[in-house]
């Protein structure tokens, strides 16, 4: 039963971070440590490479009218080898262009990055801090008039290479793409709206590549139950907390997002100072 706790613990964490601007990887990699949990299972490649997938099924149910309109106007693209005025055909280009950059870093140092904060985790705070800084930045800056219909190819390239920058845990996804946005101009909705589509591709890829993982896997009852629990919180939060950040970003800045940052930043050098004093 403990097992199954940490499982929906973990779905619930994994479906609020993976799209609030609060660094999914970075909670997934300390909880359990902070908490002391022993279960190999839950820190497996297999395990969190389902959360990824119920985070997936939340995108894919909250954005699937959007998600077939880019599609077919991609297609459209392709096989009349023009974009023309089309604003969803433009979009959907604009964020094949966005997802280019993790793409090619995360295939290669995606697995690197994930080893090496788990054995140097108290790395996760600092990156946490910068990942603050880099929204309160934003909202500062940046002008929040811009829509989806005014991004070009310099924008989707800019919040695709800043993308990149989430394989460090703490540096959040979400967060750095939104600050991203955010810099470019863009209004808060648009900035996350745009982080929410370009994550669908990269998610998806990066569930794909990591499913390699569970070839072969002899699993038991005890982490299938825990898999199925993972899997659906995971989903479940994932499409309230895409709801929830939309409707907040209209009329307010991502200021709670960054004091909550450093709060847990210093929640983890809290709790790294007392473990490596005993």
């Amino acid at each position: 039963m403990e097992s199954l706790i940490h499982a929906a613990v973990l779905g619930i964490i994994q479906g609020l971070t993976e799209f609030l601007p609060i660094s999914s990887s970075a909670h997934l990699i300390a909880v359990p440590i902070v908490f002391g949990w022993r279960d190999a299972f839950i820190e497996s490649p297999a395990f969190d490479v389902m959360l990824h997938m119920g985070t997936l099924v939340a995108l894919l149910a909250y954005f699937w009218r959007d998600l077939v309109g880019l599609l077919v106007a991609w297609l459209a693209s392709i096989r009349e080898r023009r974009i023309g005025g089309d604003p969803e055909r433009r979009l959907s280009w604009l964020l094949v262009v966005s997802v280019v950059p993790a793409a090619i870093l995360g295939a290669g140092l995606e697995s690197f990055f994930d080893e090496a904060f788990r054995v140097h985790w108290q790395w996760i705070a600092l990156l946490a801090l910068v990942g603050a800084a880099l929204l309160w930045l934003g909202e500062r800056r940046g002008a929040q008039a811009r829509a989806l219909d005014g991004m070009n190819l310099r924008d989707a390239a800019t919040i695709g290479v800043a993308q990149a920058f989430a394989l460090f845990p703490g540096i959040s996804r979400s967060g750095v793409t939104i600050a991203a946005g955010l810099f470019l101009g863009l209004t808060r909705e648009t900035a996350a709206r745009f982080s929410f589509l370009m994550a669908v591709p990269v998610i998806a890829g990066a569930g794909v590549w990591k499913a390699r993982t569970l070839i072969g896997a002899d699993l038991g009852g005890a982490e299938v139950g825990q898999l199925v629990v993972g899997v659906v919180t995971s989903a479940i939060f994932g499409l309230i907390a895409i709801a929830v950040l939309l409707r907040f970003l209209r009329t307010n800045p991502t200021t709670v997002f960054v004091v909550y940052r450093i709060a847990f930043a210093a929640v983890l050098l809290v709790a790294w100072l007392g473990l490596s004093d005993r």
